[in-house]
């Protein structure tokens, strides 16, 4: 029988810490992260595989220790499903990083009614393609939401927040990202588009 009270533990930089310590060390991390992707933004950097890579080690490297940084060499399920197998990962990122690009340099212009469509759609693919891969052992969705937000900042857009973490909006995310699976990115795109448009009216009325 598990106690009412029972905690998870993870051996982590500074010792096995309880579940809640592992949380702590995931936000300093994750903010770690943005403020690195802040400064890069400016630069329009490209999103390629070393860079995500980076990323993931800047964020998680006091928790995943040896596997920060690094594409995941074994097969995982996730979601009652099997990633991609290992050794297709590298050229599957590639293609991914090369297609959103592509997709970013060929974005109508911000005065355009599409614009805002269209950075919705960008960005609901690239979630799901990058999830779908599964390029590392842990904090897949993080990673993806995390660039998303790179993506928002190159085109001086604000950044949104995606509650895809506990309850009721994460069992939403996950069934958004189940339904792209088959093609229909409909409830993705209107999560996303719902977090964008709150963030444009806090915008606005700041």
């Amino acid at each position: 029988m598990v106690k009412k009270n029972a905690t998870s533990y993870k051996q982590t930089r500074f010792g096995i810490l309880p579940r809640r310590e592992v949380i702590k060390l995931e936000a300093q991390g994750t903010k770690r992260g943005l403020v690195l992707l802040n400064k890069i933004a400016s630069k329009k950097k490209s999103i390629t595989s070393d860079f995500i890579k980076k990323i993931h080690k800047e964020c998680f490297s006091d928790i995943l220790l040896k596997d920060a940084g690094r594409f995941r060499t074994i097969q995982v399920t996730y979601s009652g499903k099997e990633a991609p197998h290992f050794s297709k990962i590298n050229e599957m990122m590639k293609i991914l990083g090369d297609d959103i690009e592509y997709a970013i340099g060929h974005l109508p212009k911000v005065s355009d009614e599409d614009f805002i469509s269209r950075v919705v759609e960008i960005i609901s693919r690239f979630q799901h393609r990058f999830v779908l891969i599964h390029p590392f052992l842990d904090y897949n969705g993080r990673i993806a939401r995390m660039f998303t937000d790179y993506i928002l900042m190159r085109l001086n857009l604000p950044l949104i927040e995606i509650k895809a973490e506990t309850g009721k909006e994460r069992k939403d995310y996950i069934k958004a990202l189940q339904k792209a699976d088959r093609g229909d990115y409909s409830d993705l795109e209107n999560i996303i588009s719902s977090a964008l448009n709150e963030s444009l009216e806090q915008v606005i009325k700041s």
